[in-house]
């Protein structure tokens, strides 16, 4: 009966527990990888450009409108991927 504990503990570690770990290494790689400049797609799916970084805060500005200059305060952690010329896409209007 032990062993059956065991053999399910290591099964539900390598299955759940190690790929969520080693997403979250990705993300804050990521995370620690913002520079201004990049553009970004929020957790809450707004597009934009990173025009500065406040370390000491863990805030970016995102400028999400060019025309008018329009500048959002995010948390870094709110960022949830770096666009590539690749990934770009045109958003839907």
């Amino acid at each position: 009966m032990l062993i059956m504990m065991i053999i399910m503990f290591a099964i539900l570690y390598f299955l759940m527990i190690r790929p969520q770990q080693k997403r979250q290494k990705e993300m804050q790689k990521m995370l620690d990888a913002l520079q201004v400049n990049d553009k970004v797609v929020t957790t809450s799916g707004i597009y934009g450009r990173i025009v500065s970084i406040k370390p000491d805060k863990n805030i970016v500005v995102i400028e999400i409108d060019d025309t008018n200059k329009v500048r959002v305060d995010f948390q870094r952690s709110a960022v949830a991927a770096v666009l590539t010329p690749e990934k770009i896409e045109t958003p839907a209007s």
